[in-house]
């Protein structure tokens, strides 16, 4: 089973660095590689520095690199689609090169770059499948797609495409624009499956992982929270945590980094503590420009020592949603927490979770920031806090539920 591993983070953490890394240690431990950069700024060429194309081409022995760009991507994925966005730009007027142009709708890149990751696995050439994904904004959006792709082919594109065969014609005279034909729905349907199957392969726990990379410093801490609170509410497994560019001890009185190495020492195990049960692993701050295999070869061999870099480092979802009778109940593991240890309280969208001797900061979802806390109880190592949903309908069942909560 090809093993995939995503590494995201907040831009200038040093993703892109771990994971040519990784996937760089992946082939010198014996697994065939591809190392697959889904960020349309692309930087894993300049990291190993050799050019890297929109197909994959092997840079070392059991590795590949890829850099898809966009108008490779068209050509391959959605053509049609494409066409059509064309003669709809320019039924309108826009003369035949500005409607080409214009019919590279926003997403198509990097929506492109992912379904990469299915063609990968359907091959059966690779092992690894490595991903240097967009920073974690733009991987989440993207990887949120696939939710709304299977509503829209279940239940818009058959109405689209009856609306379409019975009244085409007197739809564009009426509203002055082609209408999609019969194809193009076609067209969007495979995409959009294609989509779906790239969801299922990135929420599978025996096969997927999402690494975050963070720096230990203020901000990059808290979009990893909230990146972190997001990927298990829609399903993607983490298994690692990576905190990159640690200043070494020897700093540590050092009065130019001295402080800073104070600060990061400050941030790591509270950050420890803000991804339990998940593992958080430390990459130092290297003295020289990490550029180039041999460079990189020294990241990976700090980040995994004589580990394998496959290996599952956390199976489990730490949070999850689910809906009942009226409530929202937002899930959270503790295995190993007894119900006299755990404290808890809200400020905002964010919980702060208190077990035992340590804290946690869990970024709620949107949908639940409106909502009132009205409870939490520990069962079997999963703490379930209550929310009272903003749709729901007041009824003397809820309430009572709620109060007993």
């Amino acid at each position: 089973m090809t093993r995939i591993l995503l590494y995201t983070g907040k831009g200038g953490v040093g993703k892109t660095s771990v994971a040519a890394a990784t996937a760089l240690l992946c082939a010198r431990r014996g697994h065939r590689t591809v190392v697959l950069s889904t960020d349309i700024a692309h930087s894993l060429a300049d990291a190993y520095d050799v050019p890297l194309g929109p197909e994959p081409s092997e840079i070392a022995p059991n590795l590949w690199g890829q850099e898809p760009d966009v108008y490779y991507n068209i050509g391959r994925y959605w053509k049609t689609i494409q066409n059509y966005m064309a003669d709809l730009f320019s039924w309108r007027g826009l003369d035949e090169v500005m409607a080409e142009e214009m019919s590279v709708l926003p997403g198509m890149d990097e929506l492109g770059n992912l379904l990469w990751i299915a063609d990968h696995v359907e091959s059966g050439k690779y092992d690894v499948i490595v991903v240097d994904a967009a920073p974690t904004g733009e991987t989440l959006r993207l990887l949120s797609l696939p939710e709304a792709s299977r509503w829209w082919i279940e239940r818009i594109a058959p109405i689209g495409r009856r609306v379409s065969k019975i009244g085409r014609p007197m739809l564009e005279r009426m509203i002055g624009v082609p209408m999609p034909r019969d194809e193009v729905f076609a067209a969007a349907e495979r995409l959009l499956a294609r989509l779906d199957k790239v969801h299922r392969l990135l929420a599978d726990p025996e096969r997927s992982s999402v690494r975050l990379t963070l720096a230990l410093e203020k901000l990059s801490i808290a979009e990893a929270q909230r990146s972190f609170t997001y990927f298990h509410l829609f399903g993607y497994p983490s298994d690692l945590v990576v905190a990159n560019k640690v200043l070494p001890g020897h700093l540590a009185g050092d009065g130019s980094f001295g402080g800073l190495r104070a600060t990061q020492q400050r941030y790591l195990p509270q950050v420890i503590a803000q991804f339990a049960p998940v593992p958080v692993k430390t990459v130092q701050q290297f003295d020289r420009e990490m550029v180039g295999f041999d460079r990189l070869a020294e990241i990976g061999e700090a980040l995994f020592g004589a580990d394998d870099p496959t290996t599952f480092y956390y199976r489990g979802r730490p949070y999850r949603v689910r809906s009942e009778d009226g409530l929202h109940v937002l899930e959270v593991a503790l295995p190993f927490a007894a119900r006299d240890e755990v404290r808890l309280s809200r400020n905002g969208d964010e919980l702060q979770l208190h077990v035992g001797g340590w804290r946690r900061t869990i970024v709620l979802p949107h949908a639940l920031v409106p909502e009132p806390t009205i409870g939490a109880k520990m069962e079997d190592g999963i703490l379930r806090i209550q929310f009272r949903r903003a749709d729901a309908r007041p009824s003397s069942g809820s309430g009572s539920r709620g109060g007993r909560a």
